[in-house]
């Protein structure tokens, strides 16, 4: 094995492999060798070879990408909140940069042909995938920096030679990186089209590098501010960076962290506001379908077929059934959602349509005894995206004959061993479904996926204002508004923050805190118009990293629950059901290996992790050192001689030991 491969993959190893393009695609790409030298002379090859890297892009599945968190939950108990059961790996782990090889490769072979002009072309189009390569060498960067922090940073292809590599394995301060990030998002943005160029935005534009750049700045900007006077940025107190020469003597390019806090919130300020400012958001009738004729672009956009016509989309994966290349969103999105439920702590962070919390005075709220009445005169988007019994997913079939209707059960399945049908807390989330029932036959569906969207802009300029000025601007009032109109929600955003109770939301949502403390009224319901806007779309563990928002489940663990299942409603409901088919009869007892279903005595709600002794029956908890993953002990084995690895210039992140098959210590 090269040792390139085993400790940091940035060597090239093997053969070019170069693709054509299928413009209407993102993944869907007929492979063909040629000679390297023989290459990216033409704007053609140029683009087909920066099509291979959006097989890297973050499509995330729109129903399950917020599990293990606080506001998603699936069957299987998550090791990291669980004590010790996160340990160093022996090998692999977040280490490991050969995906890097072919963009620099690219870069490092097209700029000095491009400023020569030796490559044939349209102009425009030839820096619009240069452009894209650096997108994507930034992306990859910012996938690093939020699992490791501190990381290499590699911008050229190196030969698989040992010296050399262990010097390129140095990790720079996180600072550095994120910089670095931003710098080839600049010159993204400076030399993208600003429409994607295939007409669909199924290809890159200007405006999702814009969005990008935002992201990795409010991601940055946060953590420091966060995490500040920890070992967990540089030069912080125990830091382990600092042990190293190469960066004993750091510092800060703006002198010092607070000025580097508060040039990375300006940079997303500013990154978000362009896009903010030029894209709408897809409007919301407030209907959800339940049959032909009825139509919500809102729910629509997230399981169109073709997403190309939804301003608000700005860069989505595109599915083809007749190359055979499909998904299974549909099918899982109309039933249980391969056993992901929605937490309490989620619905109940859904604000009522007249702008109240559920507990404030006035509210109207019609209690959590069913799903329905949860559900009523509430924010739209739990009303649109929250299964209720007996709604109807899907109903019609045009690529085939008729097959009926998927229709959500009367009593949520909490009681299957099947994952598919399972409902692990009740409640399920909606978004992805499409009412064509040809999507699910086969499990061959052919939606398209989203991959970024203007919305995030909004919420990004909202937070990103609030941290940097401790007020909000007219943009961000404005921005916030428009979110909350689409969401019918009543646009008084002062109401709001007045009438909340940061105890009662601690007790469900962990955004509620930052550093073990609750943070103010304004800055949690600007965290908590995040979570109901992104449900289940995948943004909601990088929220929780920086935001530094688990400290608390270090002294007070946490307990997922559901749906209100022992109330005046459900268990008459069940039992009368368990007369007809004895699969819906509420089994109870810790140690009762007939269980289905959480103890009464421990919670009115379910609790899927307490049915049985579970790894989390005694309740979430964390490590400081969970908020970045460990550096796999092969990595320091190789780039080192002494047995304890002190001359590697590589170093392990805070709180994690030198030794495999360990968990984290405290700090």
């Amino acid at each position: 094995m090269k040792l390139a491969n085993l400790y940091i993959g940035i060597s090239f190893i093997g053969s070019l492999l170069f693709t054509t393009s299928c413009d209407d695609q993102l993944d869907i790409v007929p492979p063909s060798s040629v000679t390297p030298e023989n290459y990216l002379w033409e704007e053609s090859q140029l683009e087909a070879y920066s099509i291979n890297q959006y097989g890297t892009l973050p499509v995330k599945d729109p129903f399950d990408s917020d599990n293990q968190t606080d506001i998603q939950a699936g069957i299987s108990v998550p090791g990291k909140y669980v004590a010790g059961e996160w340990k160093v790996p022996a090998t692999g782990g977040s280490w490991g940069f050969g995906d890097l090889y072919n963009i620099n490769y690219f870069l490092n072979t097209v700029l000095p042909r491009n400023e020569q002009k030796q490559i044939s072309g349209n102009k425009e189009m030839i820096n619009h995938y240069i452009g894209e390569m650096y997108f994507f060498r930034a992306l990859h960067h910012f996938n690093k920096l939020v699992d490791i922090g501190d990381s290499p940073i590699v911008t050229t292809t190196y030969p698989d030679d040992k010296e050399i590599l262990i010097t390129a394995s140095k990790r720079l301060p996180r600072t550095e990186v994120a910089r670095f990030i931003i710098s080839d998002l600049d010159s993204a943005i400076m030399l993208m089209k600003p429409t994607s160029p295939d007409g669909k935005k199924n290809r890159l534009s200007k405006p999702v590098a814009q969005l990008l750049k935002s992201r990795v700045a409010l991601f940055e900007g946060t953590w420091l501010k966060y995490f500040k006077g920890t070992a967990f940025v540089p030069n912080g107190p125990g830091w382990p960076g600092a042990a190293k020469d190469y960066n004993a003597n750091y510092q800060f390019q703006s002198g010092n962290i607070d000025n580097e806090i508060n040039w990375f919130l300006d940079q997303a300020i500013e990154a978000s506001n362009n896009v903010a400012s030029a894209f709408g958001l897809t409007p919301n009738t407030g209907i959800l379908p339940q049959g032909p004729g009825e139509s919500n672009p809102f729910v629509e956009m997230y399981g169109a077929i073709d997403m190309s016509g939804y301003e608000e989309v700005l860069l989505w994966k595109a599915y083809d059934k007749g190359l055979g290349v499909t998904n299974n969103i549909p099918v899982n999105s109309s039933t249980a959602n391969l056993g992901i439920g929605v937490t309490r702590g989620m619905v109940d962070s859904y604000l009522m349509a007249n702008g109240l919390p559920y507990y404030a005075q006035g509210s109207g709220y019609h209690g959590d005894e069913s799903i329905s009445d949860v559900k009523k005169d509430r924010d739209e988007r739990a009303f649109l995206f929250l299964k209720e019994p007996g709604q109807l997913n899907m109903w019609i079939n045009t690529d085939m004959g008729s097959h009926g209707v998927i229709k959500e059960p009367f009593l949520p399945n909490i009681t299957s061993g099947s994952e598919q049908f399972r409902y692990n807390t009740g409640y399920t989330n909606r978004k992805g479904v499409n009412p064509d029932k040809a999507l699910c036959d086969n499990w061959g569906g052919y939606n398209g996926c989203i991959v970024y969207r203007s919305a995030e802009a909004y919420l990004n300029y909202i937070e990103a204002y609030y941290e940097r000025h401790n007020t909000l601007d007219a943009k961000a009032t404005a921005y916030w508004k428009a979110i909350r109109k689409r969401a019918g929600v009543d646009e008084d955003i002062q109401k709001t923050i007045d009438a909340t109770d940061m105890q009662k939301e601690a007790a469900a949502n962990w955004s509620a805190y930052s550093a073990g403390k609750l943070v103010d009224k304004t800055l949690y319901n600007i965290r908590r118009e995040r979570a109901c806007e992104f449900m289940a779309e995948g943004y909601r563990t990088d929220d929780l990293r920086r935001w530094r928002s688990l400290d608390q489940l270090m002294t007070t663990p946490y307990f997922i629950e559901g749906f209100k299942i022992w109330g005046d409603y459900y268990p008459e409901k069940y039992a009368e059901a368990a007369k007809e088919d004895k699969t819906y009869e509420l089994i109870y007892g810790v140690d009762n290996s007939n269980a289905n279903v959480s103890d009464p005595a421990l919670s009115k709600y379910v609790r899927p992790y307490q049915i049985a002794r579970t790894l989390a029956y005694d309740g979430y908890t964390w490590k400081m050192a969970h908020y970045l993953s460990p550096i796999a002990i092969q990595h320091f084995m190789i780039t080192a001689k002494e047995t304890d690895y002190s001359d590697s210039p590589i170093y392990q992140n805070p709180g994690w030991p030198l030794t495999a098959s360990q968990p984290a210590d405290d700090i």
